[in-house]
């Protein structure tokens, strides 16, 4: 909260500035009781302290992230500002904020500072200053859904993915600033919205400082820049890493990659026929930028719009509808800013079904190796497939619940699978069905719904099955 508390005493947003103060306390507070309610020894952290520390961490970041949020007169509700921040937090990026056109400089650096923490992990920033404990530390880091070591320790591992966080934050910002300067905007404005562009599109996260989201720049530069950003930021770190180290043939060998182009040329015809069937766009310039746009928006889980949310409904028709539901169900890779199933798995699932298919045909003799490349070339096994198609399922059965969620508060079938997938993949694209208005009980189920599918789960089901235990012993 340092941030934005400086940010609005150098704007002189001195109402601002005593919010985050607040906020600021209510944070050191919070850890001094913290600390001595658990201070009862020194034991080591087995898994199952690393994935409820891990999951718990995010609800209690986002009660007390949200204080300055609820403070600032933006929202109607302390629940609407809880929202924003798990929908910053996972990188989401649906909003329940008020008259965001005439927020202050200081909240919007806290829209964006909190997504662009999110994309990276809290765990992860947490690791990188404040923890010594490198078994402990690795139980937790694999509690936030990530299981890449780009270093022997994890805490380094840590450190080096805010190094390339932080490297591609200096380059994302002063090209977007030297854009918004060329489109006219003036300085420090110019700055401020170049950082914030980047940090919503590096994160996946799809937040923007204005309410009309990309389309308020009017822009095919911004629209370009912001495509490069949120598909590099939707690529694993661990690639990153090893492209910087000198691999690059990784980019071309791994599954991930090859997963997210396969899966992205075929949605995109399947988008260009529904078009086509609708009789939208009438030329190639604007099937680019309100069609693919959208779907590669989509697809690495960004949520960056260039329409107004309720032309998908009236204009799209429901075969492009359907394509951009897959894709933001699909999403981006494995650890890395963005959310869904991941092409990791996906490309799991198919080289499952290519040995199936050998099997078939090859003699019942024949030893058969199947192997894949993430990294290294692994060894397709039994777990492999048994993981990615548990973590699908999971995620299709929240589709298919927040889905329900929908219909059940009284949206039409189309909006309440839209938004359902757009939730469970932490993508960010409306419908129009996220709104203040939205009932009560569907703004709960879509934070769980968020909370759930940022971590993949497990570490919220072992938290749950943790308290559930400690109840039945008392």
């Amino acid at each position: 909260m340092l941030f934005p508390l400086a940010v609005a005493i150098i704007a002189r947003e001195w109402n601002a500035a005593l919010d985050f103060l607040i906020g600021f306390c209510a944070c050191l507070l919070a850890g001094f009781f913290l600390v001595l309610i658990c201070a009862r020894g020194k034991r080591p952290i087995s898994w199952t302290h690393g994935m409820v520390v891990a999951s718990f961490s995010w609800i209690i970041g986002m009660l007390l992230a949200a204080i300055p949020y609820y403070l600032s007169g933006h929202y109607l509700s302390y629940l609407d500002a809880c929202f924003d921040v798990m929908s910053g937090f996972t990188t989401t990026g649906l909003t329940l904020i008020q008259d965001l056109d005439h927020a202050g400089y200081a909240l919007n650096m806290w829209r964006h500072v909190l997504t662009y923490l999110g994309g990276q992990g809290m765990v992860v920033f947490a690791l990188t200053f404040l923890m010594n404990d490198a078994g402990g530390a690795f139980k937790i880091y694999v509690g936030e859904a990530k299981d890449e070591k780009l270093l022997p320790n994890v805490r380094n591992t840590a450190r080096a993915i805010w190094f390339i966080s932080v490297v591609y934050l200096l380059v994302g910002t002063l090209i977007f600033t030297l854009v918004a300067l060329g489109e006219g905007i003036k300085m420090p404005r110019a700055f401020l919205h170049g950082l914030w562009l980047f940090m919503g599109g590096w994160s996946t996260g799809g937040f923007a400082p204005m309410s009309q989201n990309i389309l308020y720049y009017h822009s095919l530069l911004i629209e370009l820049f912001t495509i490069i950003f949120f598909t590099v930021g939707s690529f694993n770190f661990a690639l990153h890493y090893a492209v910087w180290s000198g691999d690059r043939q990784e980019l071309r060998k791994n599954v991930e990659i090859i997963s997210f182009t396969v899966t992205l040329i075929l949605l995109t015809l399947l988008t260009t026929a529904g078009f086509m069937k609708a009789k939208i766009y009438p030329d190639w310039m604007a099937v680019f930028r309100k069609g693919f746009y959208h779907l590669i928006s989509g697809h690495t889980t960004t949520g960056f719009m260039t329409v107004y949310a309720r032309q998908f409904i009236n204009d799209w028709g429901e075969l492009a509808l359907l394509a951009l539901i897959i894709a933001m169900l699909i999403g981006g890779s494995a650890s890395s800013t963005a959310g869904g199933f991941k092409g990791l798995r996906m490309g799991i699932l198919f080289h499952a079904l290519r040995e199936d298919v050998r099997r078939l045909i090859r003699p019942e003799t024949s030893v058969l190796v199947e192997k894949f490349h993430h990294l290294r070339e692994v060894v397709l096994g039994e777990r492999h497939v048994r993981m990615a198609l548990m973590i699908i399922v999971l995620y299709v059965f929240m589709f298919a619940v927040g889905t329900v969620g929908g219909l059940l508060a009284g949206y039409p079938l189309l909006e309440a699978m839209f938004e359902a997938a757009s939730v469970t993949g932490n993508v960010g694209l409306s419908a129009g069905v996220t709104t203040p208005a939205t009932p009560w009980g569907l703004k709960v189920l879509y934070i769980i719904m968020m909370w759930l599918a940022r971590l993949e789960f497990m570490s919220v089901f072992a938290m749950f099955a943790y308290i559930a235990a400690g109840l039945k012993n008392r």
